[in-house]
């Protein structure tokens, strides 16, 4: 029986059994290889050459290579047991590969892209000059088609026989995406095992979305350097995917199988544009809003409250479930953190791409525990400023959805600048140059709900609440008693119809029934055609009117008669 141990499904070509490395289990050869390298048994995703990458990810005979731009081959003339120039013949004659990368242009799922796709089985995946100019090549393909480009990184770092002039990669390469960036081309990366080094502390790790395979190791320092260097044994998982994306470093941890549709949705987003609606989509219904305060009926302040925090109402999720086709989440501030209270990601309204934002509480005690009960820490308010940014490059509209009791008031939160997380995105939307629609749906207390509420148009459902303060908060101080939060929520004037009557909401979608709780579905398409008509009415506005617009609308509140 011919049996073998792969570090990529290449070896099982030729292979009837595969031992898995990890868990040693026996796999049927060509069970393994529909199983794209993944281990049935363990999950273990095997690494895979370049072109086998490119087979599965494009779609069918579309790839074509982009021509490589010549480079030099041995700047130094290095040796160490042997010529350098020996070590690239290696490799080459070992992988049919004439570098650590390939680069190719074609569609996935019918979506046009350019990608650049690393093989660590040359020279360890190493960046020097000629990965480093076949990448800003692809880049530039990409630029000139506009398409998105995919980076799938593999490497344990700079290329050390190329001294200096690898290092100068580093910052080349980075270079070429931030052109991306100016230009509003999507950039993904999909982040494989291992990515270190001078490519993870450059273009491995700049990407608008980072994906990462499920075990994927990615650093700048190899944990041995770092154990050696510090004296300190490392934390369970290091470095993992699992692990950065719980430090908000990566968006999503994918199975390999999920891979090519995930990357298909994300095209599709660039493909689809910002601006106008599809053609031939039906045209969306009326909306239904109330813009006079006597057409709402009067509420007791309390019960306003307690309407706004039913636990059974539509959360953000709810509302992307609902409203949103092909909704990608996208997680993490890239700073180090994740805050579940915040969620966001990128998905079509009315077959339009848009950023939707918004707070999350949960339903049940368990997901409400793990949301921290919808008040964010300031990675969430960071998280929602890169969405924001992200939102700006692409031209896409932003949609924010408030519900919160407030910035969470953690010692840890405030340690990590909640007040200039909240300030900063005050600012950050004040400048955004897109159409931003803020709608408040249930609970929106005090600056950690105005720090997703700097919008164009700021809407509410009309069991929603909005207020500096929550009546418990306020009781306590001025009463000093929160018994007498039924008496603060009255004086606080904070229901839909004092908001309104004040000009704090623009306007007010009416809830079905007792409210929103009773007929999610219902609830999402008022909001859905409310917010859709929002936006048609912005998208004749260029980006300087969109914020001045934004800014006269907040500059107007509290100013007397001139």
């Amino acid at each position: 029986m011919t049996m073998t141990s792969p570090t990529s499904p290449a070896a099982v070509e030729t292979a009837r059994w595969v031992r898995c490395s990890r868990c040693a289990e026996i796999v049927y050869g060509k069970r393994f290889a529909r199983e794209l390298g993944v281990c049935p048994g363990c999950g273990l995703h095997t690494r895979l050459g370049a072109w086998q990458r490119i087979e599965q990810l494009f779609d069918e005979g579309t790839a074509e290579p982009i021509e490589a731009p010549p480079t030099l081959e041995d700047p130094l003339g290095f040796a160490d047991s042997r010529p350098y120039p020996d070590r690239l013949r290696e490799a080459r004659l070992k992988t049919g590969l004439d570098e650590a990368v390939v680069c190719v242009s074609g569609t996935i799922e019918g979506h046009r892209a350019v990608a650049a796709v690393m093989d660590f089985r040359f020279m360890g995946g190493s960046l020097g000059t000629g990965v480093g100019e076949r990448i800003v090549t692809a880049a530039e393909v990409a630029l000139a088609e506009r398409v998105p480009f995919v980076l799938v990184t593999a490497s344990g770092g700079a290329r050390m026989q190329e001294g200096a002039l690898s290092l100068m990669q580093m910052a080349k390469t980075s270079q070429a995406l931030a052109e991306l960036d100016e230009a509003g081309i999507l950039t993904i990366a999909v982040v494989t095992d291992p990515t270190y080094g001078g490519v993870a502390a450059s273009f491995a790790t700049l990407p608008d979305v980072i994906l990462a395979e499920p075990g994927a190791h990615v650093g700048f320092a190899g944990p041995r350097v770092i154990e050696q260097t510090i004296g300190q044994a490392l934390p369970e998982g290091f470095q993992t995917a699992e692990y950065l994306r719980g430090k908000g470093l990566v968006d999503g941890v994918q199975p390999r199988g999920a891979l090519r549709s995930t990357l298909a949705r994300l095209c599709a987003f660039q493909s689809s544009g910002g601006g106008s609606r599809p053609a031939g989509r039906p045209e969306p219904p009326p909306a239904e809003l109330v813009f006079q305060p006597e057409s709402l009926p009067r509420r007791n302040g309390w019960t306003a409250v307690q309407l706004a925090r039913h636990a059974d109402r539509p959360t953000t999720l709810d509302y992307a479930g609902y409203l949103l086709e092909e909704f990608v989440e996208l997680r993490g501030d890239r700073l180090g953190g994740d805050c579940p209270a915040i969620v966001g990601g990128i998905g079509l309204l009315d077959g339009r791409p848009v950023v939707l934002i918004g707070h999350q509480k949960g339903h049940d005690t368990r997901e409400r525990v793990e949301r921290n009960f919808g008040m964010p820490t300031p990675a969430g308010y960071r998280k929602a400023a890169r969405l924001m940014r992200l939102a700006a490059k692409l031209g896409y509209p932003v949609l924010t959805l408030v519900d919160t009791p407030g910035a969470f008031p953690g010692i840890e939160a405030e340690e990590n600048g909640q007040a200039w997380a909240i300030a900063e995105n005050l600012r950050l939307m004040s400048a955004l140059p897109v159409p931003i629609v803020a709608v408040v749906t249930g609970e929106g207390g005090s600056g950690g709900a105005l720090a997703l509420g700097v919008a164009n148009r700021v809407l509410a459902l009309s069991n929603a609440v909005y207020s500096v303060i929550s009546p418990e908060g306020c009781a306590s101080i001025l009463w000093k008693s929160r018994a007498e939060a039924p008496r603060a929520a009255e004086a606080l004037r904070l229901d839909a119809r004092e908001l309104l009557r004040h000009g704090i909401v623009d306007g007010v979608i009416p809830e079905p029934g007792e409210g929103a709780h009773t007929d999610p579905a219902r609830s999402a398409r008022l909001l859905g055609a409310a917010v859709t008509e929002a936006f048609q009415e912005l998208a004749i506005l260029d980006p300087k009117k969109l914020v001045a617009q934004r800014r006269q609308r907040f500059r107007q509140f509290g100013s007397g008669p001139r």
